[in-house]
């Protein structure tokens, strides 16, 4: 006998507008929920057998019709039968189980960057042309975000019910995390990690917007200046171009196309250049002396926001050759350099 139509409709629209159940609005939703259902089920399955075992039992060997009891042998077969099957359930569960949590937490190589810094009590998210959020994020639908994200305080956990989606964020280093939304709205934003007195109000809002919409969104909230056009101009006032120009001179190594490389460090151990990496390397340098320069870099903790550092790194990512960093150079050394006479102001 089939379920009622008014009533099929009831439950889905109960189950998707209430938080037990909300709406599946992202590529990894459905197999998420797939599953939890099986799991559900499995568990359900396993506590009706169980209590029919053991209601079966109990009236087949009650005390009336076994007054004096009997020793009953073991099966050699029905004992091989419940460890094997509910083995391989495990089994197959875990392996479900792994496939989906390396889905979800390795991002596609094209997938778009935003970053992400929770903060006692709020979320800010800075995307790569220079818009700026506050306890809101906007993405486009059809394609694939990458959150790189990092707490300036206490451990935070960033998660959007709707995507099925939530990783922990970290203070000192980033973690990532990435869906892909397949419905157009508005869906809650949520800190699962008690992390003070107003935890409950670290909430907010992921937009989901068409591809045209985002576009439109991007154009009316710019800064004006992407990420990395604010990284080059903290590298410049750093005095970074210094040492890291390209030249032959250079006292530093040159980081032209150093993203997604492999470096050969002083200590003759390789690392892959990320977002991680290079982040570590501009408040640790000691830590990481690639191999032929001298561990002469300073460090720039606590001198360097996490925003700063999130500049810097997008704006190392995309140097490709050293031309502007020498031409910034020379610009700092001619402004130097320049007199200044009585009265006038050194440019």
């Amino acid at each position: 006998m089939g379920i009622s139509p008014v009533l099929w409709q009831f439950l889905t629209k109960w189950l998707t507008t209430s938080a037990i159940w909300p709406a599946e609005a992202s590529t990894i939703a459905p197999w998420a929920d797939a599953l939890y259902i099986f799991l559900w089920l499995m568990t359900v399955l396993g506590v009706l057998l169980v209590g029919a075992l053991v209601l079966f039992f109990s009236i087949r060997y009650r005390k009336e019709n076994h007054p004096v009891a009997v020793q009953i042998e073991g099966s050699t077969l029905l004992e091989a039968t419940w460890t094997i099957i509910p083995l391989g359930i495990f089994l197959f569960v875990f392996v479900w189980g792994a496939w989906l949590y390396f889905r979800i937490y390795n991002p596609p190589a094209d997938a778009m960057q935003v970053y992400v810094v929770g903060k006692q009590w709020m979320w800010k998210a800075e995307h790569p042309g220079g818009q700026h959020e506050i306890n809101a994020l906007h993405v486009p639908m059809g394609r694939p975000v990458q959150l790189t994200m990092i707490s300036q305080d206490v451990f935070h956990s960033y998660s959007i019910p709707a995507f099925r989606v939530k990783r922990e964020v970290i203070p000192g280093r980033y973690t990532t995390v990435w869906f892909n939304a397949t419905q157009a709205g508005t869906y809650h934003l949520f800190c699962t990690q008690y992390c003070g007195t107003q935890h409950s109000g670290m909430i907010g809002e992921v937009i989901a917007l068409t591809p045209s919409d985002y576009e439109k969104w991007t154009q009316q909230s710019t800064s004006g200046m992407s990420l990395a056009q604010n990284g080059e101009r903290l590298f410049a006032s750093m005095g970074c171009n210094a040492c890291h120009n390209g030249t032959a001179a250079a006292r530093g190594p040159n980081l032209a196309g150093v993203y997604g490389s492999k470096l050969t460090l002083t200590n003759g151990s390789q690392v892959l250049v990320n977002e991680a990496y290079l982040r570590d390397a501009i408040l640790n340098p000691s830590q990481h002396v690639t191999a032929g320069f001298a561990p002469i870099m300073p460090t720039y903790q606590g001198q360097i926001s996490e925003d700063g550092l999130i500049d810097l790194v997008e704006y190392i990512k995309t140097l490709q050759t050293n031309y502007r960093v020498q031409q910034t150079q020379v610009t700092s050394q001619s402004n130097q350099a320049a007199p200044t006479t009585p009265g006038m102001v050194k440019p």
